[in-house]
């Protein structure tokens, strides 16, 4: 991932304004050039503008994108280190049909206020702008709008409507980084959950012991203070860590990895225990570290869950066996 100080000198040298202050985090004074989610692209066309040349790293990504080209477009998301978590809540706002059913909690703005009683860990938490709230309360209010603007979204008549509404959302103003942070605070609560579940010696998914198996992660309080309190800011999502975001979304992410072409984890679930129950969110990656969004060319509609169409064929297992097969 990229340091705080080099997404700077980019910001600085993309505005010509060498001689200026450039925020890490754009203000609301950005333009609209500068969404953090791009217009969807050919995925072909990016893959050989990109990946030129004949090195064995070259040919397998352009392979893995040749796979799927054929079927989605590439939505680019901003490469700094919110990037997983930016591309999983466009696809959550740009897909979902229907509310989970943690969303439908009435007293979701409570969550801060409980976890601050019980783990004393909000204490720890850093937002990327200012704020004159207490940090209960900033992260109250980004509950608040995470289950507004997802309400908002599901009660979208047409593809085009939710288009206009995903493009308001993601201007890299204030009110995306809170959606973000409430990303991010859903995610302590539920390590918090698991990690209470495992010491009670009752079933939990196997990320979890991978999640606290680490030595600067053993519990949910070092697990903000070393991993998921930098997530955006030097440091992004690990692996285990995107497994414990889509269990505490309740969605699953099929990650399209391209590095990993030719083997059998060119597609891999985060997590992989809930892939018929839960809704499906389509990401892609060259190296585990940087995410981008895949677009269907084609949709008929909306089902229960979101985007009918090709999004079935990317799930579905017949999909990869047969590329598998084909590669190998």
């Amino acid at each position: 991932y990229r340091g705080e100080e080099e997404i700077q000198k980019e910001l600085q040298d993309k505005l010509f304004l060498p001689e200026l202050e450039v925020s890490f985090f754009p203000s609301a004074a950005v333009g609209e050039a500068q969404r953090s989610v791009s217009a969807a692209e050919d995925l072909q066309t990016y893959s050989e503008r990109e990946w030129k040349g004949n090195t064995t790293k070259s040919l397998l990504i352009r392979k893995g994108y040749e796979a799927i080209a054929s079927e989605f477009n590439l939505r680019r998301v901003r490469g700094d280190n919110y990037c997983a978590l930016r591309a999983t809540l466009f696809q959550v706002l740009s897909q979902s049909k229907q509310l989970p059913a943690w969303l439908h909690d009435s007293d979701i703005s409570k969550w801060p206020k409980e976890i601050q009683s019980d783990q004393d860990s909000i204490k720890e938490w850093q937002f990327p702008f200012e704020t004159s709230k207490s940090k209960v309360q900033h992260l109250e209010q980004c509950l608040e709008l995470l289950k507004k603007r997802w309400q908002e979204t599901v009660q979208c008549k047409s593809l085009e409507e939710r288009e206009h509404m995903c493009l308001q959302v993601f201007r890299g103003h204030d009110e995306e980084y809170e959606l973000l942070e409430a990303l991010k605070f859903l995610m302590l609560r539920t390590a918090i959950h698991l990690h209470s579940d495992m010491e009670k010696g009752s079933d939990v998914p196997e990320f979890c012991w991978l999640l606290f198996a680490r030595d600067s992660s053993k519990c949910p309080k070092t697990f903000l203070t070393n991993h998921l309190r930098h997530a955006g800011f030097s440091g992004g999502l690990e692996q285990v860590e995107m497994c414990l975001l889509g269990y505490s979304l309740q969605q699953t992410m099929r990650v399209v990895r391209l590095y990993k072409c030719d083997t059998e984890e060119f597609i891999t679930y985060y997590p992989n225990d809930h892939k018929k129950d839960w809704p499906p969110l389509c990401l892609l990656t060259e190296d585990d570290r940087h995410y981008n969004v895949l677009v269907p060319k084609k949709s008929s509609g909306f089902d229960a869950y979101g985007i009918l169409g090709v999004y079935d064929f990317l799930l579905s297992d017949e999909f990869s066996r047969s590329y598998i097969k084909n590669c190998l």
